[in-house]
């Protein structure tokens, strides 16, 4: 007896059904055993000397929980959304951060390519992101259109204007990062030298280099699901 197509096609799926899946997967990039957290002054630190506001400039977490460069992309895919730890700020020292720095706070989430002599080039990112509605919390934002990644870039936070995003008084070797500054790398918080890299092409140099401080940030990726073998391309 001839079975009929439809019944090959559902001896077809069967068989299929049986064979590994090939799926894609869900990686939080950045993620360390120390959960993101809104950034507090120490009680011990003066609020002069508190430097958890990230300005004008675009910061590449170095090392996590000794975790060297986190955001690190092992495989290919798009980054869907990321997520920041904000801290908690008065009314009156956010007035005078927007007239300092040119403006509301604001990010943008980053895919950089590593070349040499830690030069960093831009090759996917995102539109800005107004964020004082979350100032206090940890919150996860989607994105309008994903990034493409590929395996070895690293996805980095670009704060154009400033942003309460850095943990200070940490332990200075597990907690480290890296700002697209080649000089002036005096203070991480106070400098008003526009370097944040918002611009697809846009290659700067890495030199400037903090301890002891995390950037509270991470970034969702769905990884490109692999092709199962004997699939017809």
């Amino acid at each position: 007896m001839k079975r009929s197509f439809l019944a090959l096609v559902a001896a077809s799926l069967g068989s299929a059904v049986l064979s590994a899946p090939a799926s894609a997967k869900v990686i939080e990039l950045g993620a360390t055993p120390t959960p993101l957290a809104a950034p507090v002054c120490p009680a011990a630190v003066p609020k002069s000397q508190c430097t958890i506001i990230l300005t004008e400039t675009t910061a590449l977490a170095s090392s996590s929980d000794s975790v060297v460069y986190p955001t690190t992309v092992r495989s290919p895919g798009r980054i869907v959304a990321y997520t920041l730890g904000l801290a908690k700020l008065a009314k009156s020292d956010i007035t005078t951060l927007d007239s300092f720095y040119g403006g509301a706070p604001e990010v943008e989430i980053v895919v950089l390519r590593p070349g040499k002599q830690r030069k960093y080039t831009v090759t996917a990112v995102s539109k800005p992101n107004f964020i004082q509605p979350w100032f206090g919390q940890v919150t996860q934002f989607p994105l309008h259109e994903s990034l493409v990644v590929q395996k070895g870039d690293v996805v980095a936070l670009s704060v154009p204007t400033w942003a309460p995003v850095l943990a200070i008084n940490l332990p200075p070797k597990p907690f480290q990062y890296r700002a697209s500054r080649a000089t002036g790398c005096a203070s991480q918080s106070t400098l008003s030298t526009q370097t944040a890299q918002t611009t697809t092409g846009d290659t700067k140099q890495y030199l400037c280099f903090y301890t002891g401080t995390r950037v509270e940030y991470t970034a969702t990726e769905v990884t490109t699901p692999p092709i199962p073998k004997g699939a017809v391309k």
